[in-house]
């Protein structure tokens, strides 16, 4: 745990001596589970290579700093959490206001994702959850409490991913912009796989506080 505390304090001093200014936007990725157990060049049986850096370099090629990590290993979701939680808790005691900080995840990373909006309990911070609830949720994962400004995208096609507004209505936090997002790619699970338009454009929007997605 020392270890991981040192390596988050470096990680922000080396962040914020390469020029941070506070008008800056921040985008934590946080990617889907086949990734967290594959190398990043293993192809999925049916939807092909995670496309991991180039889901990234779109982040950053439209201007954000981009915080993320190929996570190894069948990782606890909760507790991951709390680690990105505390990194979020150092940019904004470094001045980043939390509205310009978004943390989007797709499948498992977006229930890596509520976490986070459970756990920073932050009206302004931004969320994108791609493809991460399922009905039954509500009483698997019943800790879950959305809190922020949320974005929920899924695909008609894909089992793993629907309409999440029962869990907005049961959280208690204030939710003062919350959107979804209903794709219909025919590609199922796999349209999180790359960088589609389709759901990389409206997070970007998102993430630079359109919250009209106009």
């Amino acid at each position: 745990m020392k270890i991981k505390l040192l390596i988050g304090i470096l990680f922000f001093s080396i962040l914020f001596a390469c020029g941070n200014k506070n008008d800056d936007r921040f985008i934590f990725f946080l990617h889907n589970r086949f990734l967290e157990e594959h190398e990043l060049n293993e192809l999925h049986p049916e939807f092909g290579r995670t496309e991991y850096n180039e889901i990234i370099a779109e982040f950053k090629k439209n201007g954000f700093k981009v915080i993320s990590e190929k996570r190894n290993g069948n990782v606890n979701a909760r507790e991951y959490a709390i680690g990105i939680a505390h990194k979020i808790d150092s940019l904004i005691n470094n001045g980043i206001e939390p509205e310009k900080i978004t943390i989007v995840g797709t499948s498992k990373g977006g229930y890596i994702a509520q976490y986070v909006s459970t756990l920073a309990n932050n009206l302004e911070l931004n969320f994108v959850f791609v493809a991460s609830f399922r009905n039954d949720d509500l009483e698997n994962i019943p800790e879950i409490n959305f809190c922020g400004n949320i974005l929920t995208i899924y695909e008609k096609t894909d089992p793993f991913g629907v309409s999440a507004i029962k869990r907005k209505e049961s959280s208690t936090c204030e939710i003062r912009n919350f959107k979804e997002i209903e794709l219909n790619t025919g590609m199922g699970h796999g349209f999180l796989f790359k960088p589609l338009k389709e759901w990389i454009e409206p997070t970007i929007k998102w993430a630079n506080g359109n919250y009209g997605l106009e």
